[in-house]
């Protein structure tokens, strides 16, 4: 499809048109998997059905599955409205700065957050997209921290604040809350923004950056001017004549 091929891999120069669809582009994956959770929601509340057993339940076979389907199974409403928000802002921002790889980071997110829950999780149902929002949560964080990119930082903290007790959830606290899922997304995010950290993310500067760099530019003038100065004063006091190594004239 057309729609799916417009990533350039680094464009040296951003093309605003290009922006705008890339934008665009960001916002319509997530909606997709955010629609999904609700559609699956819907139909389970309507029918009378529970899917619960297709989450994971660790070292079962029968709940290998729940790796691919689990993120799109919710307790309830509420639980499904506390994953929406943040998972749809998160994937946002991953396919929106990271571009041509951010599938492959989503990709690689989705499946270590939950093989991890499968290999070391309690004996329990353990369902939600929150392994998920964890590990993008700590993926953009880190990635934020290292690039010392404003932008990754206050989406990430504004993320927090809007999925209250984030770092709460990484504790045994709750017996209903798979905190084992919370965990494991965080180290998989962690990992992933370490591995990812040369990877460069083009954006245009802020007025207040391109004002450093000229008040930077001025400064590296001025000292040139200066130095200049400071060897023609320093050839006109200097005596006539060549001077040799054995300090005769």
């Amino acid at each position: 499809m057309r729609y799916f091929r417009y990533y350039p891999s680094n464009p040296k120069k951003l093309d605003p048109e290009l922006e705008k669809k890339i934008f665009l582009h960001s916002l319509f994956i997530p909606f997709l998997f955010v629609l999904s959770f609700w559609i699956v929601k819907t139909i389970e509340y309507f029918s009378d059905l529970s899917f619960v057993r297709f989450g994971i339940f660790p070292l079962q076979l029968d709940g290998l599955q729940g790796v691919l389907f689990s993120p799109f199974i919710h307790a309830d409403f509420n639980h499904l409205i506390s994953n929406s928000l943040p998972f749809f802002i998160l994937l946002f921002m991953l396919i929106y700065f990271y571009r041509r790889i951010s599938y492959r980071i989503f990709f690689l997110l989705y499946f270590f957050s939950g093989i991890s829950v499968w290999l070391v999780g309690r004996p329990a149902w353990h369902i939600g997209a929150s392994g998920v929002v964890y590990a993008l949560a700590a993926f953009h964080f880190v990635s934020g921290l290292i690039r010392s990119d404003v932008r990754l930082l206050t989406l990430s903290v504004v993320v927090v604040f809007l999925y209250g007790g984030l770092v709460w959830g990484l504790l045994p606290i709750r017996p209903e809350i798979s905190w084992e899922g919370h965990l494991s997304g965080a180290i998989s995010g962690v990992v992933l923004a370490l591995y990812y950290r040369k990877y460069v993310i083009r954006r245009e500067k802020f007025d207040w950056e391109l004002e450093e760099e000229d008040e930077g530019d001025e400064n590296i003038v001025e000292d040139l001017l200066s130095a200049e100065e400071n060897n023609e004063d320093q050839n006109k006091n200097r005596p006539p004549g060549n001077v040799s190594h054995t300090g005769e004239f």
